[in-house]
Parts: structure tokens; C-alpha cells; sequence
């Protein structure tokens, strides 16, 4: 499993997810753009959603546990960019579509 870390805070993730996230979430900053993440919490971590505003001006650590980059769904990255651009914001959801426990 790997993480993003931001502002303080860690998110776990498994690093397939992550690579399409970290593509997602650098391409929105790299154009200077604030947006919300959102996420469904595992029983651990006291269930329920989170979510943050991820800036531009506040430092972004992705952490892969493998060192093989995964393949890229490109289906599934659009649906992501698509969900960034949203009012909403980005919600995670697993390649399926259903929104997996963070």
C-alpha cells in the first residue's frame, strides 16, 4: 500500500490506485488549481468520508510501496479527471466505478 501525504496528513492507498491518482492530482496543480478529494474511510479509521482541498501552495508526497509503475487504465483516469473537474470534486472510486474504503 502506498500513501499520499499532505499538509500533515496521511492518506493510505494501494499504489495502483495511487498512480492514477498522483497523474490526476499533479496534472490539476500543475495548472494552479484547488479542488476537493474525497474518499470512503475504512472501519479502522472510524468509517464514514473524508475529504480535503488539495492547493497548489502546500506540498504533496506520494509514496509507492512497489517500484514498478502500474499500467494505465486510460478509461479509468479520465473517469477521475472527469470527477476533478466536477463541482464535487474528485471522488476515488476503484476502476469498477464503486467508491473503494481508503
Amino acid at each position: 500500500m502506498g500513501s499520499i501525504s499532505y499538509d500533515g496528513m496521511v492518506v493510505v492507498v494501494d499504489d495502483r490506485t495511487l498512480t492514477h491518482l498522483q497523474i490526476v492530482i499533479v496534472n490539476k496543480l500543475r495548472r494552479g488549481e484547488g479542488f476537493l478529494m474525497s474518499w470512503k474511510d475504512t472501519v479502522d479509521v472510524g468509517s464514514g468520508r473524508s475529504s480535503i482541498w488539495l492547493h497548489p501552495y502546500v506540498l504533496v508526497y506520494f509514496k509507492f510501496d512497489g517500484s514498478r509503475i502500474p499500467a494505465i487504465n486510460e478509461r479509468w483516469l479520465q473517469e477521475l479527471t472527469d470527477s476533478a473537474q466536477s463541482s464535487r470534486g474528485l471522488i476515488v472510486t476503484s476502476e469498477t466505478g464503486d467508491a473503494p474504503e481508503l
